[in-house]
């Protein structure tokens, strides 16, 4: 009888194509609850080795994804045991058909942190963080004028996850991966338009003023308002 033949090294970016597959039909119920998988058909499926699809299924674990017992498999897990925080997770529930609960939930949360983290940023900031809020609320005025999006995105995400970091509270900061997610999210399943609302723009610039004058009661109004801004225009969106 032929030995079948090895299959070759994994590939840099192997692991990350099979978690991203299957995390990703996990999410858009593809694979649904109590669906039984193996590690053979994994590696077949995917053609790699089932050291790349032991640490693929291993991460998913770790988000309670799925579960792997020995004689019975990998066991597909009901949303409830997911790590709704981590931001594959969330990155995974906006590409699939979950999109509109995913995205209703997280403006919901960020109602519930970004605020709070404004109001003690205005009391913690430093001079540096105070400097980087007001370059990257600078830069949303020029790359929104220009209509450039992903650099618009990248200028949001830094101003919020400074944000975060000046509150100096490490809970808040680390859910700084949950409100990157968010805004790629929206850039990038067309739910920002191609001119972004000026109105949002001078709302950033609100914040960061107020951080630096060490307002926080205005930090925790504006930041509130930018919050609601972009859960009206997502909905206008879906609408």
């Amino acid at each position: 009888m032929t030995t079948p033949a090895p299959l070759p090294p994994a590939r840099p970016g192997q692991h990350a194509s099979v978690l991203d597959a299957l995390g990703g039909r996990i999410a858009a119920g593809t694979l649904a609850q109590g669906q039984v998988l193996t590690l053979d058909s994994v590696c077949a499926e995917h053609a790699v080795s089932r050291s790349v699809a032991r640490e693929a299924v291993r991460v998913l674990e770790s988000m309670g994804m799925v579960a792997s017992r020995r004689r019975v498999g990998i066991t597909v897990q009901p949303q409830q045991r997911w790590n709704v925080f981590d931001p594959r997770v969330i990155r995974w529930r906006l590409d699939g058909g979950d999109r509109t609960a995913q995205l209703l939930s997280l403006s919901e949360l960020r109602r519930g942190i970004e605020p709070v983290a404004a109001a003690l940023a205005a009391q913690r900031a430093d001079a540096t963080q105070c400097r980087v809020l007001a370059a990257a609320a600078s830069d949303m005025v020029i790359h929104g004028r220009r209509g450039d999006l992903e650099a618009y995105l990248q200028a949001d995400t830094m101003f919020h996850r400074m944000l975060l970091e000046a509150s100096g509270n490490e809970m808040l900061r680390s859910l700084h991966g949950v409100v990157a997610e968010v805004l790629s999210g929206r850039t990038h399943h067309g739910m920002m338009p191609a001119s972004p609302n000026p109105e949002a723009i001078a709302l950033h610039d609100e914040v960061a003023r107020a951080v630096r004058l060490g307002d926080a009661a205005a930090a925790e109004q504006a930041m509130r308002a930018i919050i609601d801004e972009a859960a009206d225009a997502m909905e206008g969106e879906q609408g």
